[in-house]
């Protein structure tokens, strides 16, 4: 089979499923009353709406079911784990996507949500999907692997934090889907087209991701007509496994999301600088920041978008390991900036309505 012919049926059934299983959960939501409710840092028009958040359901069954029928395509496979790590996303993603379900239905606290994805994260080290190494941006060679319980701990970091991030990236409409988009789209061209041979089964399962999350962001976007929910932990944990599947493409994360993994480094940082709890929500991420200062939701989530699919594309143009190790740096450099000036004009803002 072509590989183009693979990329489409993969890419068509996840899209398909994604749009036509979304207003079911729509309709789910609505009767069981798992929606949203206004409060806290929960202040957008969706919550007063009380928009229905049951997005991990057309997510999950998406993204699997396309999983699914991309392993039984007859295209070349080059790793001889593939099987093993596939399960392993697979269990992993129903593990994680279970965890959001009866958070969107009990309201867990922050310990019961961390340990379902220590659960999820533990599925997926189990099963062979973890990071054995990176590349050094001054050499540009691989380093040698490291010892098992350096490679165990870095791989529950990274997929935790991924977890979390794209978790607390959740609050305005589209953002989380858009940028699980925009983040597949760049490891999709990165195995497909750039790495040599090409890796097209392990491209086959970012398209699932890009389908999947394209056909909700059909309704999610604003104003949504739902809302991710748990979901927004399944988007973060097959970001997290689908960057390290075929061989770790950290760069390409880090750039593409380096906004909203600075934006959680800074809001734990400042939590516990504060004395709180650094997994005690509150409004002080950025997002929320810049729809305090005026900004629309609109406004903020397309400058997301453009931003993030910045520095994502520069790690398809540049070959270098080094410039791209500049690259993050002037992009970290940048976001930096950014936060001091929303707290200043945030502070600003503060004094003169006082």
């Amino acid at each position: 089979m072509a590989a183009w012919s693979a990329f489409v049926i993969v890419f068509v059934l996840a899209l398909g499923l994604s749009i036509v299983l979304t207003p079911l959960a729509i309709g789910l939501g609505k009767r069981y009353r798992i929606i949203a409710l206004a409060g806290g840092r929960h202040q957008t028009e969706g919550d007063k709406r009380g928009v229905p958040k049951l997005g991990g359901l057309p997510l999950f069954v998406s993204f699997a079911a396309a999983a699914l029928v991309a392993q039984l395509l007859p295209v070349p496979r080059l790793d001889p784990y593939e099987v093993i790590r596939l399960a392993g996303l697979l269990l992993g993603s129903m593990v994680i996507f279970i965890v959001g379900l009866l958070d969107d239905l009990f309201h867990f606290r922050a310990l019961p949500q961390f340990l379902g994805q220590f659960a999820a994260a533990a599925v997926a080290i189990i099963f062979q999907i973890f990071i054995e190494y990176v590349n050094n941006p001054l050499s540009g060679q691989q380093t040698e692997p490291w010892p098992y319980i350096v490679t165990v701990a870095l791989s529950f970091f990274w997929l935790v934090g991924m977890m979390n991030t794209v978790n607390w990236l959740d609050g305005l409409d589209g953002l989380a889907a858009g940028m699980a988009f925009i983040a597949g789209t760049m490891l999709f061209v990165n195995s497909a087209f750039r790495v040599e041979p090409p890796q097209t089964s392990v491209s086959l399962l970012h398209l699932a991701l890009m389908g999947s999350s394209l056909g909700f962001l059909l309704y999610n976007f604003y104003p949504a007509r739902i809302f991710m929910g748990g979901g927004a932990m399944l988007l973060g944990y097959l970001l997290g496994t689908l960057s390290i599947i075929g061989g770790a493409k950290m760069a390409t994360i880090l750039l593409v999301m380096g906004l909203p993994l600075m934006d959680v480094a800074w809001q734990v940082l400042n939590r516990v600088w504060q004395g709180r709890s650094p997994f005690e929500g509150d409004r002080g991420h950025v997002h929320f920041r810049l729809l305090d200062l005026g900004f629309s939701q609109r406004q903020i989530v397309l400058v997301y978008y453009l931003f993030c699919a910045f520095f994502g594309l520069l790690t398809l143009v540049i070959e270098s390991q080094f410039y791209k190790f500049i690259a993050l740096a002037v992009m970290l450099g940048l976001v930096a900036l950014g936060f001091v000036f929303v707290s200043r004009s945030r502070q600003t803002d503060s004094s003169r309505s006082s």
